[in-house]
């Protein structure tokens, strides 16, 4: 029975209802020995107690898409075939534009949100370059099918979700294609391609999007396996020109190191309660080493870069959550660079999707003009919250993350 499936959840909600009534009428009519009868009793209340508690997991789980299926929850999955050592720009010197084309079948996908405006497509990929085989969701926007937009290719915008988390959650929980459906057809934000594929790649660990030669190849997996397969599958602009990539929480983190390692395939970026240091995330393969936090720290990247990425980058949060952070970038980001710091009071939601899912409005917004897809008809929605002048410390530990010299002790203190 599937973890997020109805048949599962309404079976819990059942034995709930069985296991709060059973002590109500059979607590005084047991009968026999009294040691039999206390553990009775005592089974009774575990009952109770695991179902409500399974209960209360299944409704937030399904509501922050959290786990995909038992295999997440339980920690038994593994999508890596094979992690061969790709070099420093991710392809392992594979002439990936000569590759063959990649044809995909694709099923409708099933789960909350995945037919509340139009379908989501879901597709079973095996990356030739990242030796990874995942499934990578696509939903397409009204245009997509409209006669008049036959011959046009569309901007992409790819979608990483935190950790743990799954791909389905900007189209179940933070319900992407809805908020955009209205604005999408009244053109006031872009008509974008959505691509979420899997990040939760390795079992009870967060890949930090890195390569990591003999355990994961998730940046070639995400920036060449997965954009290569939607160029050749539907009427995508090519990158870097059309492409974005967008996340929160350790998401975010990815879709801005993405986006500085590689102008070469992306031209923005959003960030939504991101960091910069891969230790921000305890769980994360990105920072085993110094080597591999610095290699996977964007703020480093871009303060090192010899010649500054024509990235753009838009990055949101609180004080402590994302803020800091991308004052950092902003402090050393130079031209063709731009960075957009947003920030969000402490009364906005915290590290939850009720933060996150009011921006989506906004982000795309931002996206539309920064990608030159036209220019944004409507309200201004480009400021959602008021950014200090001066970058707020908020303690030695966030400016320690922000810039990448935290120690592991004072990460794993992170709120």
């Amino acid at each position: 029975m599937s973890l997020t499936g109805t048949p599962f959840l309404y079976t819990t909600v059942l034995l709930s209802v069985v296991a709060l009534i059973l002590p109500l009428v059979l607590w005084s009519r047991l009968r026999g020995p009294r040691p039999l009868r206390a553990a009775a009793r005592v089974v009774m209340l575990l009952f109770a107690q695991g179902t409500a508690v399974t209960l209360v997991f299944l409704l937030v789980n399904n509501q922050n898409n959290l786990y995909d299926n038992w295999a997440d929850l339980l920690g038994t999955g593994n999508h890596v075939q094979q992690a061969a050592d790709l070099g420093r720009d991710g392809t392992g010197g594979i002439a990936v534009k000569r590759l063959p084309r990649v044809k995909q079948t694709f099923t409708a996908a099933d789960g909350p949100g995945m037919r509340a405006a139009g379908p989501v497509r879901v597709t079973q990929l095996t990356g030739r370059v990242s030796g990874v085989n995942a499934e990578v969701y696509v939903w397409l926007p009204p245009q997509y099918d409209d006669p008049a937009y036959r011959h046009k290719k569309f901007p992409v915008v790819e979608l990483l979700p935190g950790y743990p988390g799954s791909a389905k959650a900007w189209f179940g929980s933070m319900r992407t294609p809805e908020q955009l459906l209205p604005l999408m057809r009244s053109g006031e934000v872009a008509p974008f391609i959505l691509v979420a594929p899997r990040t939760n790649l390795l079992a009870g660990v967060d890949t930090g999007c890195a390569n990591i030669a003999g355990q994961v190849n998730a940046d070639s997996w995400l920036s060449v396996d997965v954009p290569k397969m939607v160029m050749d599958n539907f009427r995508a602009q090519p990158a870097p020109r059309g492409w974005a990539v967008a996340g929160y929480s350790a998401g975010a983190h990815c879709a801005v190191k993405l986006a500085v390692a590689h102008p070469d395939r992306y031209r923005a970026a959003v960030s939504m309660s991101g960091y910069n240091d891969p230790i921000g995330e305890r769980n994360s393969l990105a920072a085993q080493t110094p080597a591999l936090r610095a290699a996977n720290n964007p703020y480093l990247l871009l303060r090192k870069a010899a010649v500054p990425p024509p990235v753009a980058l838009y990055l949101s949060g609180e004080s402590g959550d994302g803020y800091q952070a991308g004052m950092a970038l902003e402090s050393v980001a130079k031209a063709p660079t731009t960075v957009r710091v947003v920030f969000l009071p402490r009364s906005a939601g915290g590290h939850t999707m009720a933060l996150w899912h009011p921006q989506v409005d906004t982000v795309f917004r931002w996206l539309t003009l920064q990608m030159g897809q036209s220019r944004a008809k409507g309200r201004d929605t480009s400021v959602a919250g008021t950014t200090p002048r001066s970058p707020s410390t908020g303690g030695s530990m966030h400016a320690a993350l922000a810039s990448g010299t935290a120690s592991r002790a004072a990460a794993a203190r992170r709120p």
